[in-house]
């Protein structure tokens, strides 16, 4: 296998570069990196400074999003392998459009319009975390049931922080799990529920690191659970999306896009 230093570079968070980056070299499954993340490259100097700290690294390769034409030029001058967002889509672009792009650094991640909406999704995802505040439950635009560390937390703070999608996560039981029925609190809010589920071997691993060799992290344990759970959301006809291949973004996608 090869092993090379891939760099992130970017004149703002670094989050659209990054996650450019993983996607590409996701696609290299016998390739081994290490990920570093150069944010806030927003002078000259600082471009100057970030390309020759890559030169110095052997087997580099550089991704950036750069929208400052003039702050590419040191990683060129210094004859790295650039593979610039801008420079690769943005002719395309223009040429499909017919106009020229005008470089403005930081729009994706600034504070965009729904600021506001999203940091106000976060807390409510917070503030309904876990089966918390359940008469609240009729404000939320999904709610995430399954059992416990299937993943609904972190979704549920993704889709908030992300979409500005009120999210609330409700955890089945080991008692909701011995009813022929899903807990009567969920039962009014039917066309708002999502059920997340994964194989037994992966929740038995997630529980392991936790609980380490604990009743509750035992594969039985986690088999009998995930097949109470599967019963209740097929008696209740409830979409269900096995997260256990699934990244918190796909996940997200999937649930947003069913």
């Amino acid at each position: 296998m090869n092993d090379y230093n891939v760099f992130c570079v970017s004149d703002h968070t670094g989050v659209t570069v990054e996650s450019v980056a993983k996607s590409v070299l996701a696609q290299f499954p016998r390739l081994e990196f290490s990920l570093i993340t150069l944010p806030f490259v927003d002078s000259p100097d600082k471009a100057r400074a970030a390309a020759a700290r890559i030169a110095a690294v052997s087997r580099a390769l550089t991704f950036s999003t750069l929208t400052d034409p003039a702050l590419r030029v040191p990683f060129r001058q210094a004859g790295l392998s650039l593979f610039d967002v801008f420079d690769l889509i943005g002719p395309a672009v223009e040429t499909a459009i017919g106009q020229s792009a005008t470089p403005s650094g930081g729009h994706t991640h600034g504070m965009a319009p729904d600021y506001e909406a999203r940091m106000d999704a976060v807390n409510f995802a917070l503030n309904l975390d876990d089966g918390l505040n359940p008469e609240r439950l009729g404000q939320a635009d999904l709610i995430l049931v399954g059992v416990s560390r299937v993943g609904k937390t972190p979704t549920a703070l993704y889709l908030a922080l992300q979409y500005g999608l009120r999210v609330a996560n409700y955890p089945l039981t080991p008692e909701d799990l011995e009813q022929q029925s899903l807990p009567g609190v969920l039962l009014a809010h039917l066309p708002r529920l999502r059920a997340l589920t994964l194989s037994p071997e992966r929740l038995a691993a997630i529980r392991q690191a936790r609980y380490p060799d604990s009743r509750y992290a035992s594969l039985t344990q986690s088999r009998d659970e995930l097949t109470a759970a599967e019963r209740l959301f097929a008696r209740h006809a409830l979409p269900v999306l096995d997260t256990t291949r699934m990244s918190v973004e796909e996940i997200a996608a999937r649930l947003r896009h069913p």
